[in-house]
């Protein structure tokens, strides 16, 4: 052996020797790899490094570090794929890395977090409960990996099916996000919390459509620039200040978009199925055969 390390070969998992329709192979050449290929994974890393952390402040009883280390992973993952997209450095290794670290940040994570809380008291109905968030978790990634693949019309891009991992993840602490108000006597509602922790896990794996964050576009147009800077800071200030207030609101609006997301994605389905059965009825009429006129032979 030359080596003691087998070579980086972020594409060698791709059994058909071509990238899945939405994940584009990268291209270099030589035996070298270029640093930019490398920046997405080290983010992704970098994330698990915080789940990871999460879990340790969780059994130390530092809910407000691991609340903080999940919020730190969620934004970590959230601008890997991106990094990845805006290097032209997206590959199937980073795509299966990303899906490993999402489990361990938003799966297993949130649910030590939450038993360690406040569900330990129910010994193993308790641990069951986490243990289905954790599973539930698992699963959802699973299935939008393999949907990945599949070939949808362009409007559902706009559309999560279920709640994604990383938003479970913070929704499911809001018990966690009330206590840090100062609420009095949250964990003495933990039969509520084990219900509200379970009813999270399986929206992650229904057919419940959310927003996505592809809603707000990819570009900003130039005289909006500023006041997106502004509104960024804004709330960053705002989140280092009022962390818990801010995670509460946050999360109380997004359960409250659910619904509504859920109606927009029925009146598009309509629309779209509308649009279809016309364009299918037109090109029946057009390849229709024209009638014989009388008095010819056939």
């Amino acid at each position: 052996m030359s080596h003691v390390f087998p070579p980086f070969e972020p594409e060698s998992s791709v059994r058909s020797g071509k990238s899945p329709k939405k994940r584009r192979a990268i291209g270099f050449r030589g035996r070298e790899v270029p640093v930019r290929i490398l920046i997405p994974s080290m983010f992704t890393l970098l994330a698990l490094c915080a789940g990871l952390t999460a879990i340790r402040m969780a059994i130390e009883h530092r809910f407000d570090v691991a609340i903080a280390a999940i919020v730190l992973a969620a934004v970590l993952d959230g601008l890997d794929g991106r990094v990845a997209r805006l290097l032209k450095a997206s590959s199937r290794f980073g795509a299966e890395l990303d899906s490993l670290a999402d489990f361990v940040n938003f799966g297993v994570a949130p649910a030590i977090v939450v038993f360690t809380w406040a569900l330990g008291g129910f010994r193993s109905m308790g641990w069951i409960v986490v243990l289905v968030f954790a599973v539930c978790a698992a699963l959802r990634l699973a299935r939008f990996n393999v949907a990945l693949d599949a070939d949808e019309p362009d409007w559902k891009g706009d559309y999560f099916v279920g709640v994604p991992a990383p938003a479970g993840a913070l929704i499911v602490m809001l018990p966690l996000y009330v206590e840090g108000m100062g609420v009095p006597g949250v964990r003495d509602f933990a039969p509520l919390i084990l219900a509200y922790t379970l009813g999270i896990a399986l929206l992650m794996v229904s057919f419940v459509p959310t927003y996505s964050g592809k809603l707000f576009g990819q570009r900003v147009a130039r005289e909006y620039v500023l006041p997106v800077f502004v509104l960024g800071a804004l709330f960053v200030a705002v989140l280092l200040t009022y962390p818990y207030k801010t995670m509460t609101i946050g999360t109380v609006l997004y359960l409250a978009v659910i619904p509504l997301s859920f109606m927009s994605y029925r009146k598009r389905e309509a629309e779209f199925a509308k649009t279809a059965k016309s364009q299918n009825g037109s090109r029946k009429r057009k390849s229709k055969p024209p009638p014989e006129q009388p008095g010819t032979q056939a």
